[in-house]
């Protein structure tokens, strides 16, 4: 019995040995793969945390940049605000001129606007109450200077200072607010260049 002891006992250590070789094996073969999972997540984990630097590097940029864009609409409205303002009591300043430098600014619109043939200038029944004694004949001569004619109309027409100038049928509106609107850009660039440049 003691062959059989001895055979049995040379096939159990045979058998440990090839247990602990293929434990030790798999142990590698875990510590690889364990190695390699890590490096891995650590490569992700990297990777993940650059992206999502880039991200938030990403979106403070469009945050500052909105608050910027917010800032200057914000200020090109303050500044379009005042320059409405300067326009409207620059053109109640003109309004509300006395009779004497009313008439004169009339004369020198008449002056720029009167064409150069015969026509008829209305103005508003308060104008027509205010018209300075001669400012006829001088509207007249301002009117031959350019090489026409024109005639007050005793007949006020429903409008609010300014006049109307009526060539054959066609009307040139050349009331302060049609004047005032139909300069309002170049003058919006004027006012901004007196007050912000």
């Amino acid at each position: 019995m003691a062959g059989l002891d001895k055979m049995k006992s040379q096939i159990l250590n045979e058998a440990r040995a090839s247990a602990d070789a293929k434990t030790a094996k798999a142990n590698a073969e875990a510590e690889d793969i364990l190695s390699t999972a890590k490096a891995e997540a650590e490569q992700r984990r990297s990777s993940i945390s650059q992206k999502s630097a880039a991200e938030v590097a990403n979106y403070k940029e469009r945050v500052v940049s909105s608050i910027d864009l917010q800032h200057r609409t914000k200020i090109l409205g303050a500044k379009q605000e005042l320059i409405a303002t300067v326009l409207d009591k620059a053109y109640e300043k003109v309004t509300n001129l006395d009779d004497k430098e009313y008439f004169e600014l009339i004369l020198k619109l008449v002056g720029k606007y009167a064409l150069p043939q015969e026509g008829e200038i209305f103005f508003g029944a308060a104008d027509l109450k205010r018209m300075p004694t001669g400012f006829e004949q001088n509207a007249q001569e301002r009117a031959v200077a350019n090489g026409g004619s024109l005639k007050v109309s005793r007949n006020g027409k429903n409008i609010e200072n300014g006049f109307v100038l009526v060539y054959g049928g066609v009307e040139e509106n050349c009331t302060l607010r049609a004047i005032f609107d139909a300069k309002r850009d170049e003058l919006s660039d004027k006012v901004h260049r007196m007050l912000f440049s």
